[in-house]
């Protein structure tokens, strides 16, 4: 036996249909949504992708929240010539109090078989790379950042942008 299906059953069952996906995609823009813990995300270009050291790149973060972890990144674009499986980077942190703390850090961008840690598309390369995680702004306040490219070559070459990123610790 054959069952007739009306039009009015068949647009029911169609709008059925749209209705679960339309939640479905709710869902899903929700959950993502909710997953963006980014609290400061900025980069700088360089000029004919050439890191000079005179330009130092300056960070001006508000921070507001003092109770929670947070996760710091450094964010690195270059080229897939780029001659260095390195940067060194001269880093000055002021703090909302006016403390400023200086420092050196060296960035390994490939692994010892000179492959770069970063994702690749095509010649360029994106790198995030983890600096301090599960860090407690103690002070809420206005926060400067400011790096300086440490390398011997100046201007540095196939470089074309240096990032800063803060995250919510998921922790």
């Amino acid at each position: 036996m054959v069952k007739k299906i009306t039009l009015t059953d068949l647009i029911l069952t169609m709008i059925k249909k749209e209705a679960k996906w339309l939640s479905v995609g709710l869902m899903l823009l929700l959950l993502n949504a909710c997953k963006n813990n980014t609290v400061f995300s900025k980069y700088e270009t360089f000029a004919e992708n050439e890191w000079s050291a005179k330009n130092k790149v300056v960070f001006k973060v508000n921070v507001s929240d003092s109770t929670n972890l947070h996760d710091i990144y450094l964010m690195l674009r270059h080229a897939d010539a780029y001659p260095y499986s390195n940067l060194f980077l001269f880093v000055k942190t002021k703090y909302p109090n006016g403390k400023v703390l200086s420092d050196t850090m060296e960035l390994i961008l490939a692994n010892s078989k000179g492959e770069w840690l970063g994702d690749g598309a095509g010649d360029i390369f994106d790198y995030k790379v983890p600096v301090k995680k599960n860090v407690r702004f103690a002070q809420g306040g206005n926060y400067e950042f400011s790096f300086e490219q440490g390398m011997r070559v100046d201007p540095l070459p196939l470089v074309m942008d240096f990032g800063f990123e803060i995250e919510r610790s998921p922790n």
